[in-house]
């Protein structure tokens, strides 16, 4: 049957994916704003929204949200990103009212109350203790902060312990009133569901829902690079090392999705069998690319020994220069492969399936065929992507480590063992 979109008329969007021999329904509410709609006093409050969102409504308590659901077997749940906020529900097809109820109650009902928001700051400053004691968290959040330095994209979604200790209710009633709006939302609903059903559920908890969001344009993101070190006495170092990558829009966004998979997309990858295989220079590295709404990053991550450091990312380095050389049929067949297998069995997950429909309306403004990205990836060419390569890899790197980091060659040494060193150079300065 398809994705089926209605919108009501508050300018709410509905959508829903029938999928045959499913019997439960993952529903939820994916809002166009996250950590990088935070105003500078905000740092974190997206976040401490999501975790406040069950916190208890004008008729539930904390319990009874967490009760209802789980009464008849269901399960709810909420995930900040950076650029969206989603609250979403897995249930029995018979208890999607119930489901739908809850969140809207969630969504437009929510108290905050003042034991409980102080109860749930605690709680965010032993997560954020917790990501800092963690080296493979925290080497991407400084990641993020060196190639976007000083721009809200680059901030760690969970805020600082002064930040997230400072808002208040009302500061977070505020957040929500402004952010939040029916044209900046999208209802999906994907497994055993009737669209029409779904639809008329929707209207009679979220019609009457505000029409708009006050919140402005997050800033224009200008990827920047550079370098971050953090020397910890540890057994192992975790580095990452980036370029600016591709937003979702661009005509290379696909194309670098692929090119992540043919240098590091599993264990026949080239920067897998090279380095860990056939070097024994680590013990994980693969390689990745997200894309934003106006940028991306491409990077490669690996954790190692302090003994293999110093070698590891000349390595890695030529890696990413023979990809601007030369990429072969068979690994862009391979990598093609992988992208398809991994839609399909993403299509046979209800959760998947809403969470894949809500990114494309937000981001697209409607659902993309399965068919039409089979498409892009078919007309993809060893040309293009070779191309792709030789451009990508010439932009300023950021370089992020931490653990036992000193023997790491100093940035500008670094810049010399880049794909294109002259032009790696020009970008840096």
């Amino acid at each position: 049957m398809g994705v089926e979109v209605s919108r009501l008329s508050n300018g709410l969007t509905v959508a829903t994916e029938t999928l045959p021999s499913i019997e439960s329904v993952a529903l939820g509410a994916w809002v166009k704003s996250g950590a990088r709609n935070e105003r500078d006093d905000e740092h974190g409050m997206a976040h401490l929204l999501e975790h406040m969102a069950f916190k208890g409504t004008g008729k539930r308590t904390a319990f009874q949200i967490a009760s209802d659901i789980e009464d008849v077997g269901g399960e709810i749940n909420a995930a900040t990103s950076v650029e969206t906020t989603s609250f979403y529900a897995r249930v029995l097809t018979d208890d999607v009212p119930l489901a739908v109820d809850i969140l809207a109650d969630i969504l437009q009902d929510s108290t905050f109350d003042p034991n409980e928001l102080a109860r749930e700051q605690h709680v965010i400053l032993q997560e954020i203790g917790a990501a800092h004691d963690t080296p493979d968290d925290i080497v991407f959040d400084r990641f993020t902060e060196t190639a976007y330095r000083h721009q809200t994209l680059g901030r760690s979604i969970l805020g600082t312990p002064e930040t997230v200790q400072s808002f208040t209710s009302k500061q977070l009633h505020d957040f929500m009133e402004r952010q939040y709006g029916a044209d900046r939302m999208v209802l999906v609903a994907a497994g055993d569901i009737k669209h029409d059903d779904f639809v008329r559920q929707v209207e009679d908890k979220l019609g009457g829902f505000r029409p708009h969001a006050e919140s402005v344009t997050p800033q224009y993101a200008q990827y920047v690079g550079g370098d971050f070190r953090e020397d910890r006495d540890l057994m192992d170092a975790q580095i990452v090392l980036g370029f600016e990558g591709r937003a979702y829009h661009v005509r290379d966004f696909y194309a670098s999705q692929v090119l992540s998979m043919i240098l590091g997309g599993g264990m026949s990858s080239r920067l897998f069998q090279e380095v860990r295989e056939k070097r024994g220079l680590c013990y994980s590295v693969y390689a990745f690319h997200w894309g934003f709404s106006d940028t991306g990053i491409f990077g490669v991550h690996a954790a190692t020994g302090q003994s293999n450091i110093g070698e590891l990312v000349p390595v890695i380095a030529n890696e990413l220069q023979k990809a601007g050389e030369a990429i072969f049929q068979e690994e862009l067949d391979r990598a093609r492969a992988q992208y398809r297998a991994g839609l399909i069995m993403s299509a046979e997950s209800p959760a998947s399936r809403a969470s894949q429909i809500a990114r494309q309306l937000l981001l697209f403004g409607r659902p993309i065929p399965k068919e039409e990205l089979m498409e892009r990836l078919s007309a993809l060419t060893i040309g293009r992507l070779t191309d792709l390569s030789a451009r990508l890899f010439t932009t300023k790197p950021t370089l992020t480590a931490v653990g036992p980091v000193g023997t790491l060659a100093p940035y500008e040494s670094i810049l010399d063992v880049m794909p294109n060193a002259m032009a790696a150079r020009r970008f840096a300065v």
